[in-house]
């Protein structure tokens, strides 16, 4: 049997546990003191259905995240772009037994509107017993990133974890003294996943800004393109420590590829495509001049079939399914299971040209325009709008607003006051437009080509 997540740390600690584990920005914790905080607080969690945990780039939150997944505890994990209602229903849907933050951090839950107690990791520690997690147990109840609608959740068991923690080892040269910078904030499962798989490989994982850890010398980086023109701006290159860059979820644009090579010149750029539901699909290496709409080579072990245009992927790595008021719905069928992402598949090779509905990824969160439209459309003296998305070199994707106001209807700025009452931040449109009229097509339809042009 594929061994777990906690249990592939805990081999790790024994193995040598005076080596590094986490640097943050206040501290550091070798593997020997943070294996025995896990165990700890996991005895402490022994026997919850399930705990939430609103995680920042921390050592506590890796604490209590690896703890609860060592004990068989589903972790339900918030993202600091909730809305109040949104935090609201996840937590009615969810039921857990505890709501934690990192000491020093609860005042962020507190402005998401949460009145209940917060616990942190060290409230939590006992010396009583550890139940072992079962392989179909819950690992991880996700929340859809950047949705403005209903925020879906989804449903992970620990065994298709242990399968994509496979599928990592097999790809990813990351082992027992290397350094893995992860960068962003652990809310993101990007940068969650990167730092508990290099503690599962013996690495050491640096938490702090991508620029004080690059000074440090890192042989890995989790990033998304915003981090890496972090990168290219900040830091005076070249750091050639870094043997390679792990990038995933939004557009990568070529400039930024380019711009990325001047500064980390020996790394290689290992780009993978998946999603939320599907963990790993596809991944492609390289920082030239590759083709945009390339999504590279299947994992090992990953099925996809093309149909109505839509990509369908079969793994041991997807999903449960989503947790609603009726249970946990709407899984794989057959196996089988799509995020609405549309394709070709030649060989073994993938090509992605988009998602259905036009959603759009900003810095590795997702935006829906017809969200934003409809945020738009219910400010007074609006009478029409369009939300597209504009390449940019930073976030790969920002959401821009064309809208047709009314004779005594807002401006840009009036209009951007609302949208910040009820829009989550990566939903924010980066520009604001009025117009006498909506480019149409003949059909009568908005032409986004021809609307994009006004953003140029």
């Amino acid at each position: 049997m594929t061994e777990l997540l906690a249990d592939r740390i805990e081999r790790q600690a024994a193995r040598d546990p005076s080596a590094t584990a986490v640097v943050a920005v206040r501290d550091r914790i070798c593997y020997g003191e943070f294996w025995d905080r896990v165990r700890r607080t996991a005895a402490g969690l022994d026997g919850a259905g399930r705990v939430a945990v609103l995680p920042t780039s921390d050592i506590d939150s890796l604490v209590t995240v690896t703890a609860a997944m060592y004990a068989g505890v589903g972790v339900v994990l918030l993202h600091r772009h909730l809305l109040p209602r949104q935090l609201d229903r996840v937590l009615r849907l969810t039921r857990p037994a505890q709501v934690c933050a990192a000491a020093g951090h609860p005042r962020l839950l507190r402005r998401l509107g949460w009145a209940g107690p917060i616990r942190a990791p060290a409230d939590l520690e006992s010396d009583g017993p550890v139940g072992p997690a079962r392989p179909d147990g819950e690992l991880l109840v996700g929340i859809t990133s950047g949705t403005t609608g209903e925020p879906k959740l989804f449903v992970r068991d620990q065994r298709s974890w242990a399968a994509t923690l496979d599928r990592s080892d097999a790809t990813f040269d990351i082992g027992a003294g290397d350094r893995v910078s992860a960068p962003g904030v652990l809310d993101h499962t990007h940068f969650l996943y990167g730092a508990l798989h290099a503690l599962t490989r013996g690495a050491a994982v640096d938490l702090r800004p991508v620029a004080t850890a690059l000074a440090d010398r890192p042989t890995h980086l989790y990033a998304v393109p915003a981090i890496a023109w972090d990168v290219v701006r900040s830091v005076a290159g070249p750091v050639d420590s870094v043997r390679e860059v792990l990038s995933s979820a939004a557009r990568w644009p070529r400039p930024g590829r380019a711009a990325l090579r001047e500064v980390l010149p020996a790394a290689t750029l290992t780009h993978f495509y998946g999603a939320s539901e599907l963990s790993f699909v596809s991944f492609d290496r390289g920082l030239g001049d590759t083709d945009e709409s390339a999504a590279g080579e299947l994992f090992d072990g990953v099925e996809v079939r093309i149909r109505d245009g839509r990509v369908h992927v079969r793994s041991d790595m997807v999903f449960t399914g989503y947790l609603t008021e009726a249970g946990t719905v709407d899984g794989p069928v057959d196996g089988w299971f799509s995020v609405g992402d549309r394709g070709a598949l030649s060989g073994n090779r993938l090509r992605l040209f988009g998602r259905d509905g036009e959603m759009l990824i900003r810095g590795g969160l997702n935006v829906e325009p017809a969200a934003v439209e409809a945020a738009l459309a219910a400010i007074p003296g609006v009478a029409e709008s369009a939300c597209i998305g504009i390449a940019d070199e930073r976030w790969g994707q920002v959401p821009v607003a064309a809208v047709v106001v009314t004779r005594a209807g807002p401006g840009p700025e009036e209009i951007r006051k609302r949208l910040r009452a009820v829009l989550p931040s990566p939903s924010m449109p980066d520009r604001i437009r009025v117009v006498d009229r909506l480019p149409r097509t003949p059909r009568g339809k908005v032409d986004r080509t021809a609307l994009a042009s006004l953003f140029d």
